[in-house]
């Protein structure tokens, strides 16, 4: 493995040990008091059980040999989630993501961009990095003025950390950005050969303090359905459920994003007489 994922592969370890409590796999008092947070290493390497040497050595990113059963015993030890345990395992190389070297660019054609415009909802294509390279005008309303913005700042992670306007407007902020965060790590710690994303996560740190100390977190996440909860200024509450479709035209890096109103509540009311359209 590279040596950026053989580091991302301890600090991932290191962060869901401290975690965990002894109380919650049975451990009281075994190794006298505690002056660290979470599990001693000692503990993870018995319940794994590995040597707390060889266990040591993964932790600190050195390059051992490591089997999938070991990662597996490993990831129960430290009661990993079925997403975390899934990217233990890929920065093991025992799993696989997306290609980072295919071209975004390539599978967004006319007729995909015309798709994205009929859509009566908000949606936008965006890559893995989350750079946003097509919306719709509902997305341009009710998200941001994508129009107005240079490229280089239409990231949705970017101006969900930096534009303080969606940030107040976004009413589950807190739990949406650490949800897009999450999934920004786990692509990031299993693409170390990934020059561009490098450069975008430290000028991110740098402009964003909180996004610093989210990013230091190491909690990763797949995609799935999400909530977004956004209080618009004129248009009044609204209520979405994100859904994301992957590996679009062949190519893995791209996903279409919609943001669909969530039955039960009056948001593609409130949408469709903001927009000036009727129901339909």
């Amino acid at each position: 493995m590279e040596v950026r994922k053989l580091k991302a592969l301890g600090q991932f370890l290191r962060s869901r040990r401290e975690r965990i409590q002894p109380a919650m796999v049975g451990i009281s008092g075994k190794y006298g008091r505690r002056r660290t947070p979470g599990l001693r290493r000692e503990e993870v390497a018995e319940l794994a059980e590995v040597s707390t040497t060889w266990y040591t050595w993964l932790e600190q990113g050195r390059e051992v040999r490591v089997s999938k059963d070991v990662i597996e015993r490993i990831g129960r030890a430290l009661l990993l989630s079925p997403e975390e345990h899934l990217h233990l395992k890929r920065l093991a190389n025992y799993d696989r993501m997306t290609d980072p070297s295919a071209s975004p660019m390539n599978g967004i054609d006319t007729g995909l961009r015309q798709i994205v415009e009929q859509i009566r909802y908000p949606a936008i294509i965006a890559t893995f990095r989350t750079d946003v390279l097509v919306w719709n005008r509902m997305a341009s309303i009710f998200l941001t003025d994508f129009d107005s913005l240079p490229k280089e700042e239409c990231n949705m992670t970017r101006l969900v950390f930096t534009d303080s306007s969606l940030r107040q407007n976004i009413a589950n902020w807190d739990e949406f950005a650490r949800y897009g965060l999450a999934i920004l790590r786990s692509y990031y710690d299993q693409h170390p050969d990934d020059p561009v994303l490098e450069e975008f996560v430290q000028g991110l740190c740098n402009d964003s303090p909180l996004f610093a100390e989210f990013w230091q977190l190491h909690d990763v996440q797949d995609k799935k359905a999400v909530r977004f909860e956004l209080n618009h200024p004129e248009a009044g509450p609204l209520t979405f459920t994100l859904n994301s479709f992957s590996h679009i035209n062949g190519n893995s890096d791209i996903h279409l994003c919609v943001y669909t109103p969530e039955e039960g509540t009056l948001t593609e009311q409130h949408m469709l007489e903001f927009t000036g359209q009727s129901i339909l």
